[in-house]
């Protein structure tokens, strides 16, 4: 049986071919799972639709739009979401964004709202969420996030976002508590570098890919379906046990020292 058979995921965060959230929809999809897939802009939307014909023409994908910044566009979504499908089994949050001049100098420089709109689109947005989803989540499931190892390090102009990284993973540990007795599991993935469209605003990105390949214990990059699987996996039954986690998807070099 597959592993996801029955399941109903909805990703979150997906803007094109290269996203993280699109390497997790072809692993759910391939595993079996009955996919619910939200975008922001309508740009995003029409990319989502155009992925979808492309790459599950025979399987109904549903489409919703949801702005994680405002709590009524998520609420309303996740309400789309209960009359199509009644329950979900799993969220994956793969939403992060900062404003690029906040990704380029010290981050001593941060303007107030520059930090307050990366830590509320890229932290903040699981707790509303995580909030909404919980009501449709009666029989439990799992609920995962992306995260990145600027989370735990000072990587060079990775800045305010590698703080909001940091919130996410705290956010984690805290819904994991709130949400256990639920029998909802909360966990996130600390996933290498990838060439996304938001890995284009972080400065000197292909020396972070250099180093990886060059230090990690596996002499390489991770891709967005190495990724993918792991969320799957976190989607599971297999991964009843497991709550409250940072899994690294790095290629190991997350365990490397200076």
């Amino acid at each position: 049986m597959a592993l996801l058979a029955g399941k109903t995921i909805v990703i979150m965060g997906i803007a094109n071919r290269r996203s993280i959230g699109w390497g997790v929809a072809e692993a759910a999809h391939r595993h079996g799972a009955r996919l619910v897939l939200t975008y922001r802009s309508d740009r995003a939307g029409e990319q989502i639709h155009k992925l979808c014909s492309e790459s599950f023409p025979e399987t109904p994908v549903t489409v919703v739009q949801c702005d994680v910044a405002n709590d009524d566009s998520v609420e309303q979504a996740f309400d789309v979401i209960a009359d199509k499908h009644g329950c979900i089994d799993g969220v994956v949050h793969s939403i992060a964004h900062a404003n690029v001049e906040d990704l380029q100098g010290e981050f001593v420089a941060t303007s107030r709202e520059g930090f307050t709109f990366a830590t509320d689109v890229s932290a903040y947005s699981l707790v509303a969420v995580a909030r909404a989803a919980r009501k449709l989540m009666t029989e439990g499931g799992s609920i995962a996030t992306m995260s990145y190892l600027g989370a735990e390090r000072a990587v060079p102009n990775y800045n305010v976002m590698g703080v909001a990284k940091a919130a996410l993973e705290s956010c984690v540990r805290y819904l994991a508590n709130d949400l256990g007795k639920d029998a909802i599991r909360v966990n996130a993935v600390s996933a290498g570098p990838i060439r996304t469209l938001a890995a284009k605003g972080v400065r000197g990105f292909n020396d972070v890919l250099h180093a990886v390949e060059e230090r990690a214990p596996l002499r390489r990059n991770v891709s967005a379906e190495e990724v993918g699987d792991v969320t799957a996996f976190l989607m599971s039954d297999l991964s009843r046990g497991l709550t409250g986690e940072v899994l690294h998807v790095d290629a190991g070099y997350h365990i490397i020292g200076m």
